[in-house]
């Protein structure tokens, strides 16, 4: 009885070795085959918004801008105006020291009315005295034609009578062409008087002097600053008694209501451009803050700048609150594109080859090569046109950055 006992207990004994050895050997199995599998990283097939942009940066500039410069060397005899103040339409914003300007209108002013009355003269034949005195001279002139007329006719019917002789007919002809040549001669000085150089050279003396004239008004007149619109004024150099050069800026103001920014795009871009995209504004020293327009212009020929070849834009952009400044530097995002909930992936999921696009679906912890239609593509995401559903577990990358291909043990560690 003793020894059955003693049987038994061995038979169990083994029966539990036998076990397990097993277990240890499917355990060993078990982990062999879990150091296999390469750790990725996945993500499920989603559905959201998703936005194509073209990215650069540009400079605000006004749309609406006056600029006042110096029209002459000058002293700024008063400021009216200080940066940021509104101002109205014809308001005066500076006054240079005017006294040579006025000196100079004067000048040119006595210098076109001497040129007037010179034009006139010559228009009328000489002065209003040298006018008056030719047509007197003139009637005598005609009066005695008239009677050398009439006196070699009495002379020439006298000689039919045998009463004058040849000589005193002759001598009668010759008083009538003098009469005659005497009163043509006056009569060119009132229609004639001058010859066509002396004509030309008048009249270019009188254009000239309307011309000075006209300049010495401008530069008088721009001696007073007054603004042409109601705007802001933005930018202000100069100070009551300081000296200014001819052309030097004075002011500038604008109608800060609506800006432009004009920006470079790179050649490949330019094709996806077309005016009245939307487009969105940052500026580094308003953080949080955004500010949406429209592309006003596109590019209408490409250049160098630097390294770069760019086409020029504009865009027109709302600025009610006047907290875009002129010349300041923002970044520019242009919306080319825009799709509403659709089926997006990651960037990186997105793989490329002979043209074709695929991504690794993750079926049973194995990877699956799964070729995709994509759409339109955001800074970091990808619009899935066709080949998943929402949902799909997609292998974005390995952790240890290994290759990916297809059938490849995986087991996912991050989302």
């Amino acid at each position: 009885m003793a020894t059955h006992n003693n049987n038994s207990e061995r038979n169990r004994l083994f029966v539990l070795l036998a076990a397990l050895v097993v277990a240890v050997v499917v355990f060993s199995g078990w982990m062999k085959l879990r150091s296999n599998s390469v750790a990725v990283r996945a993500e499920e097939v989603t559905r959201q918004d998703i936005t194509n942009v073209i990215s650069t940066n540009g400079k605000i500039e006004p749309i609406n801008n006056f600029e006042a410069h110096a029209p002459a060397p000058a002293t700024v005899k008063r400021v009216l105006v200080k940066e940021g103040d509104q101002v109205k339409a014809g308001q005066l914003l500076l006054q240079l020291d005017d006294a040579d300007a006025q000196a100079q209108a004067a000048k040119a002013l006595a210098r076109l009315r001497s040129a007037e009355a010179d034009l006139k003269a010559v228009e009328a034949g000489g002065t209003h005295e040298e006018v008056l005195t030719t047509r007197t001279e003139l009637a005598k002139a005609q009066a005695s034609r008239d009677e050398a007329r009439r006196n070699l006719e009495a002379v020439q019917r006298l000689q039919q009578n045998g009463g004058a002789s040849p000589a005193e007919v002759q001598a009668a002809q010759d008083r009538l062409r003098k009469a005659e040549a005497d009163t043509q001669l006056l009569e060119s000085k009132l229609s004639g008087r001058f010859s066509s150089p002396e004509v030309t050279k008048v009249q270019a003396a009188a254009a000239e002097a309307r011309a000075s004239y006209a300049a010495a008004n401008d530069l008088l007149k721009n001696s007073n600053v007054r603004a042409p619109f109601a705007g802001s004024v933005y930018q202000l150099p100069v100070r009551p008694g300081a000296y200014v050069n001819s052309g030097q800026l004075l002011v500038q103001v604008a109608d800060l209501g609506k800006v432009q920014v004009r920006a470079f795009v790179d050649e490949p871009e330019i094709g996806r451009l077309a005016v009245g995209q939307k487009v969105e504004i940052k500026w580094d020293a308003v953080p949080g803050r955004s500010w949406e327009g429209s592309l006003s212009r596109v590019p209408t020929v490409v250049t160098m700048v630097g390294t770069r070849t760019v086409g020029e834009i504009t865009c027109s952009i709302p600025n009610t609150d006047h907290k875009l400044l002129p010349n300041v530097n923002v970044n520019v995002n242009i919306v080319v594109a825009r799709r509403n909930n659709v089926l997006t992936l990651s960037r990186e999921s997105v793989h490329s080859d002979d043209g074709k696009r695929f991504v690794y679906r993750i079926v049973d912890d194995r990877l699956k090569i799964q070729e995709v239609e994509t759409g339109i593509t955001s800074l970091t995401r990808v619009e899935v046109l066709n080949g998943l559903d929402q949902g799909a577990k997609i292998a974005m990358g390995a952790v240890n950055a290994q290759p990916l291909h297809n059938g490849m043990e995986v087991k996912v560690v991050e989302r």
